[in-house]
């Protein structure tokens, strides 16, 4: 079974000591080591989201994988290189997240996490979500509460506006899952997690359980 290795946590460690151009050329095997043991660990992944998720099928790990290079035009922070590996499992790859659900991971020491849903959709997305839940709140409430879902994840995480939206009431009995502006499980895992030989059975069984969550926005439209 794949695995992440410890020494993809430990390059991600020394470029957060090191985070420059001259450090990163002079260390770029150990990169290219770490990247490929990630991309082999997303691509099989998704391979056994298929076998939940079939419109998966033929998704590259390629086309999930966020790039180690940082934006730093409209930054404080000119940190060169992000210190983590992410990768965004939606249908039509990351480029498609504002318009579907998917399964993320994220891989950081000591800040790793398992998440998924929606972040931030558009607003015409986001309205059509917060028109489902006013219809048919219970079963969100139904899909989060699962004993699966609640064996991984929380609830929901994601900002909520302070006031209800324009045209809901306060009364409304779902009101708080309507004012969410995201739809985030989310499952914070240790570097000892992330290495251990069950990893991708934690990462697989969760996005299993986030499967009903994702179908609950993806017909919302």
């Amino acid at each position: 079974m794949v695995t992440i290795d410890q020494s993809t946590i430990r390059f991600l460690h020394d470029l957060s000591r090191h985070n420059d151009r001259l450090w990163f050329a002079e260390n770029r095997p150990r990169y290219e080591s770490a990247r490929e043991n990630f991309s082999v660990f997303v691509q099989a992944v998704i391979d056994e989201i298929v076998s939940f998720d079939p419109i998966f099928r033929g998704l590259e790990a390629k086309s999930c994988i966020f790039r180690i290079n940082r934006d730093i035009r409209f930054t404080h922070d000119k940190s060169v290189y992000k210190t983590n590996f992410g990768a965004f499992m939606v249908r039509g790859g990351k480029k498609s997240a504002d318009r579907f659900p998917g399964y993320y991971l994220h891989i950081e020491p000591g800040q790793s996490f398992i998440s998924g849903g929606s972040y931030i959709p558009p607003a015409p997305w986001l309205n059509a979500i917060r028109e489902k839940i006013a219809e048919d709140g219970d079963s969100l409430l139904k899909i989060i509460n699962n004993r699966e879902y609640r064996k991984y994840f929380n609830g929901l995480e994601g900002e909520k506006l302070k006031l209800p939206p324009r045209g809901f009431s306060k009364d409304h009995p779902h009101i708080e899952l309507i004012k969410m502006k995201s739809f985030l499980p989310e499952k914070s895992l240790t570097d000892s997690e992330v290495v251990a030989p069950g990893f991708f059975s934690v990462v697989t069984g969760a996005f299993r359980a986030m499967k009903p969550l994702n179908d609950f926005l993806t017909t919302a439209r």
